[in-house]
């Protein structure tokens, strides 16, 4: 009996469209469901259609889910390959820079915040604000623009949860600021130890 209710449930979650490898857990999904819900007797037939509802249910969610994330994958493929002249710009941006100001743009660039380039470059503010300007000269007057989602050129944005996830280990190996590289891998910087 089990076997049987089992394999109706899971040709219903494939008439509603599930992926093959999801079907089975849309079923198991229910199974939890009526447990949860006091229906574990599979023998009574009102659970079995209540059951038939909930995988049916189920399965239509599971369905509009993955076709809405092929559409998203699509999108995001399709918009990638769309412009391929933004991935060159950025070594195009940092080709005709002079030296100090390349090293400036690529913390940019790179999402580092005012602090960080201050820190790591030994500037102070004004010298700051002077390579910034120098940098969205150079920009305009070469046509190009910042590329978007790099919010290093605004200077007052945080940038995120991930050097938030950093402070437990940046005060337990005293740290002054922590941070990441364009690839996501993460780095702690410090003080020299040598005087």
């Amino acid at each position: 009996m089990r076997q049987r209710l089992y394999a109706q449930l899971c040709a219903v979650a494939r008439r509603q469209g599930t992926d093959a490898s999801a079907v089975e857990d849309v079923v198991q999904e229910a199974l939890v469901i009526a447990i949860e819900a006091g229906r574990q007797d599979l023998a009574d037939p009102e659970n079995g259609r209540w059951l038939t509802g909930v995988v049916r249910n189920r399965a239509r969610m599971a369905s509009r889910s993955a076709r809405r994330r092929r559409f998203r994958d699509h999108d995001w493929q399709a918009s990638r390959d769309a412009d391929p002249q933004e991935a060159g710009s950025l070594s195009e941006t940092l080709a005709g820079l002079p030296p100090a100001l390349k090293t400036f743009a690529a913390l940019v660039l790179t999402g580092h915040n005012r602090r960080e380039i201050a820190y790591l470059l030994d500037l102070p503010d004004t010298a700051l604000r002077q390579r910034v300007s120098a940098l969205k000269r150079h920009l305009r007057a070469r046509g190009l623009v910042a590329p978007d989602g790099l919010p290093g050129l605004n200077l007052d944005l945080a940038y995120g949860r991930i050097r938030d996830a950093l402070l437990p280990a940046l005060v337990r190996h005293g740290g002054m600021f922590a941070s990441h590289d364009p690839d996501g891998h993460l780095f702690l910087v410090r003080r020299s130890q040598t005087p």
